[in-house]
């Protein structure tokens, strides 16, 4: 493999919270996204329009849960666990188009986008690190 395979297919099977945020807004890119955390983890907050559906359940209700068909986006806690990863070749073996959501849930968060919880939806102040004020990434 070269880099520019490498680049690419890294560029096909995986995705990131700006742009899932931006495809969740614009209503562009029709996926399920799945948050592949534990109940207490889901608990705690979560993507809003996530589906719960814990890695070790994939095999068995994957398919009960997401329509055949269907894109995937997996997402887990952030760029210190491989629990999307996990997820992503969960699906994958199920047949689904996957990509996994680099950064997860924590630079969801970071990013100050909004979150889901038992009280209503959430929202932190971005850290001025992942997205600075007044500074657009444009990548």
């Amino acid at each position: 493999m070269n880099a520019l395979d490498f680049f690419t297919a890294r560029l096909t099977f995986q995705t990131d919270v700006s742009d899932v945020r931006d495809a969740l807004e614009r209503g562009t890119d029709r996926f399920v996204l799945i948050d592949s955390r534990s109940d207490d983890s889901w608990a705690q907050g979560h993507i809003p329009g996530a589906v719960h559906l814990p890695t070790g359940e994939i095999a068995a209700r994957g398919a009960a849960v997401v329509p055949a068909g269907s894109s995937v986006v997996t997402y887990c806690w952030g760029p210190g666990c491989n629990g999307a990863t996990r997820a992503a070749a969960e699906f994958a073996r199920l047949g689904y188009a996957v990509r996994e959501m680099l950064g997860g849930i924590e630079y969801w968060t970071r990013e100050g986008f909004p979150v889901a919880t038992a009280s209503g939806e959430v929202v932190r102040p971005a850290d001025p690190l992942t997205a600075p004020a007044g500074i657009a990434c444009a990548c």
